[in-house]
């Protein structure tokens, strides 16, 4: 017989991550049974990025990423409240996920398909289509990311931002000089210094990071959107409950909007005779207990946050500071690209 105890041992790169972060994460279909004993959901988020994931003076919680974490704990736990929200840095936040220290990732993390094949996660859905632009100052005449040949572009390290700005300036035989620097407002405040001629981002970060320079009406983002960044809530890979659970509560937002169901108006949506409505709050069928939560989770989540039409709006549309127009993110119906599959 082989002679397996001889065997070496092979780590993935999702064990390794483990190993070293210390811990274990949870076994399969157990990050609901975790975070209903809990009372609390464990929620990554970012440090401080208008329009996603912020505080304010009282040190509440705002964003497109933080109502997905309170969705998903209406659905959960029956209150939006519950959520436990971790400030993460781009270099620690999949270590977290990966390690159990929190329960999903919602920090404007791109979906690639590295971060999926080699970091043992995999991405919900896409809360927000975004694309890779540039901010330059307005004095310096330029209208065109085809003019930033040998200028000094500032960016921060560890993300997919740094691989698309190399792989553009190559494809575009421009000559690439750039400053990396670790974070986000680092990067801004190198800019805002003249250490760097320009500030590359994904354009939902640049409409936001544009707003703490001292002066924001002398700067543009330039009309070049170089690369696809469809961002979303992440999981661990190995509990399809939780997966699905994440997945169908962001599809659910989405799906009210389309459905016109807002949170204002749940309780004449659970009186509604349209069989799509009936089971998107649960008044047909058994969709809630296939997930293992209760038959209204949507209404729940919607009535928490809103539809997504309400979140968008809210927190990076016509109702916020930034006001960056739907584009992609309009609904499929309404010459966007942002489509959830059906609840039925």
């Amino acid at each position: 017989m082989p002679d397996y105890t001889r065997r070496p041992v092979v780590l993935t790169a999702a064990m390794l991550l483990v190993v070293l972060v210390g811990g274990s994460p949870p076994g399969h279909a157990q990050t609901l049974k975790s975070v209903k004993e809990r009372g609390t959901l464990n929620c990554g988020v970012g440090h401080g990025l208008l329009g996603f994931s912020s505080q304010d003076d009282k040190k509440e919680w705002s964003g497109l990423d933080v109502d997905i974490c309170r969705a998903v704990a209406a659905a959960t736990l029956g209150d939006p409240a519950k959520v436990t929200f971790m400030p993460l840095d781009t270099a620690t936040r999949f270590a977290a996920l990966q390690s159990g220290k929190i329960d999903v990732l919602s920090r404007n993390s791109t979906w690639t398909m590295s971060r999926e094949t080699s970091l043992g996660l995999m991405f919900a859905g896409v809360a927000y289509y975004d694309g890779q632009g540039f901010l330059v100052r307005r004095e310096r005449g330029i209208d065109t990311a085809l003019q930033l040949g040998g200028e000094t572009v500032c960016t921060q390290i560890g993300t997919t931002s740094e691989l698309n700005l190399s792989d553009y300036f190559r494809a575009t035989d421009m000559l690439l000089k750039v400053l990396t620097l670790a974070t986000a407002e680092e990067s801004r405040k190198a800019y805002d210094d003249r250490k760097c001629d320009v500030l590359t981002s994904d354009v939902s970060q640049l409409y936001a990071e544009r707003l703490k320079l001292a002066a924001p009406d002398n700067h543009i983002i330039l009309p070049e959107v170089i690369s696809k960044e469809p961002l979303g809530p992440a999981v661990r890979q190995g509990d399809d409950q939780w997966f699905n659970l994440v997945k169908w509560t962001l599809y659910a937002l989405i799906n009210a909007e389309e459905l016109g169901v807002r949170s204002g108006m749940m309780d004449a949506a659970l009186k509604s005779a349209s069989p799509d409505i009936r089971r998107l709050v649960g008044n047909e069928g058994e969709l809630g207990e296939q997930l293992g939560l209760e038959k209204d989770w949507a209404a729940r989540a919607v009535r928490a946050v809103g539809n997504y039409e309400e979140v968008y709006e809210r927190n990076l549309g016509t109702q916020s500071r930034l006001s960056i127009p739907r584009g992609l993110n309009a609904l499929w119906t309404k010459g966007g690209i942002q489509y959830a599959p059906p609840v039925r």
